[in-house]
């Protein structure tokens, strides 16, 4: 086997870092090729759709301050069975409004202008969204009561697609599980001996949603009419929702 070395940076104190596979494809190029079969291990998995489908061994260049270290490591490559994301299952969210049919017209937005560049940026977001498994299309036939309508915006000439739900925020009841504030969480940790951090990879993207939510949350664009089937980011309680799941996914006790 021809590895391929290239500098990447690791959590300082990690025992283990998760990389995506775009990421996996700068460092190592023809990685399918080098895919080595998993016989006689076992895996723990908090997602069913997930299962690791190889190895691969390989070789790691890091910064050292005497110039380099070469690291001989092993990636466990991670697949899914039918979705590009994880499904955390069991933890869908729900969304209740705090007003009864006919909704009011704030509830029913149109779609925002937009310039050239802007609606081709959105189009593509979508796209993605959709290929994800985030957005479905709304049908001809399907019943749409609520719209909200999405912006592009820019970063470092990346794109991005926000909703503007601050019309459905206000009318949805709030969610008052407690978040924690970080003067406790500091507190917490004070005698800790070791820490360990955890990003969650598109975290709000793996929850999925309620039918009732899904019809809450449904996006008007110039190209279509689009509702979710993840947590979109922005809405009222989705942070109180992901961390009642995470709690209840790693319990304190």
């Amino acid at each position: 086997m021809n590895y391929v070395e290239d500098k990447v940076n690791l959590d300082i104190g990690s025992f283990c870092t998760f990389i995506g596979q775009e990421y996996l494809q700068i460092i190592l190029p023809e990685w399918k090729n080098h895919l080595l079969p998993i016989k006689g291990v076992q895996f723990s998995r908090a997602n069913d759709n997930m299962y690791p489908s190889g190895i691969l061994d390989t070789n790691l260049v890091l910064p050292h301050p005497t110039g380099s270290v070469r690291m001989k490591t092993e990636i466990v490559v991670i697949e899914n069975d039918n979705e590009p994301l994880g499904a955390i299952k069991g933890n869908e969210i729900y969304l209740t409004l705090n007003i009864e049919r006919p909704y009011p017209p704030v509830l029913r937005i149109s779609a925002y202008p937009a310039s050239h560049r802007a609606r081709e940026a959105l189009e593509k977001c979508i796209q993605e969204l959709i290929q994800l498994g985030v957005l479905g299309k709304v049908g001809h036939h399907e019943e749409v009561e609520v719209t909200t309508h999405v912006i592009i915006a820019w970063n470092n000439d990346k794109s991005r697609m926000v909703g503007d739900f601050r019309a459905l925020n206000t009318y949805t009841v709030p969610d008052r599980y407690p978040i924690p504030r970080i003067q406790e969480a500091w507190t917490q940790l004070s005698k800790a001996k070791y820490i360990t951090s955890m990003d969650a990879l598109k975290g709000f993207d793996q929850t999925l949603l309620m039918p009732k939510a899904k019809k809450l949350t449904i996006i008007i664009t110039h190209c279509g009419i689009y509702y979710y089937l993840r947590i979109p980011f922005g809405i009222k309680n989705s942070q109180s929702h992901h961390k009642r799941m995470i709690n209840t996914i790693f319990p304190t006790e």
